[in-house]
């Protein structure tokens, strides 16, 4: 497998549980998915919220916005309002991995880590990898918060979105 084509299926799966997760939150309202259930960004909507924030961070590295989500601030309050600028930056994440070229994804990728502060070259492709390992991390945890409200969010396997 070429590593434009696993970006590309990355950037769907993560589209499709970003879907299915945001789907299973929704009927818990709002006190539910913002109960502090002692992970890491406390609730589901904590955790979701996070999410959309280290996504748009690196798209925007990736792509050369001109600024950045500031870490910790929450990007938003409503769920509805943050599921709709979910959806848009999926769709944004499905179009870039398809403009993926060899020569971007092998040449040497500066940033600054919102965490530390520190400046970082590394290949690009780690970074992209380390974006979609770090949306598969983090929706881990929505499941298991969700499955503690009571709420099923289903199969999360990448067969079942090939062949549901």
């Amino acid at each position: 497998m070429h590593p434009r084509d696993y970006y590309q299926l990355m950037a769907r799966y993560n589209r499709w549980m970003n879907d299915k997760l945001y789907a299973c939150a929704e009927p818990l309202g709002d006190a539910a998915r913002k109960r502090d259930l002692g992970a890491f960004f406390g609730s589901v909507h904590g955790t979701l919220d996070h999410l959309l924030y280290g996504d748009s961070a690196w798209m925007g590295r990736f792509t050369g916005a001109s600024s950045l989500p500031v870490l910790g601030e929450t990007m938003h309050a409503d769920f509805d309002a943050m599921r709709t600028a979910r959806q848009a930056l999926d769709q944004r994440i499905v179009a870039w991995s398809a403009s993926l070229t060899d020569a971007w994804l092998t040449r040497d990728f500066t940033y600054t880590s919102s965490v530390d502060n520190r400046t970082r070259t590394l290949p690009a492709w780690t970074l992209v990898t380390h974006m979609f390992n770090h949306q598969t991390h983090h929706r881990g945890q929505v499941t298991t918060l969700l499955k503690q409200l009571g709420a099923d969010p289903g199969v999360t396997d990448l067969p079942w979105l090939l062949a549901p």
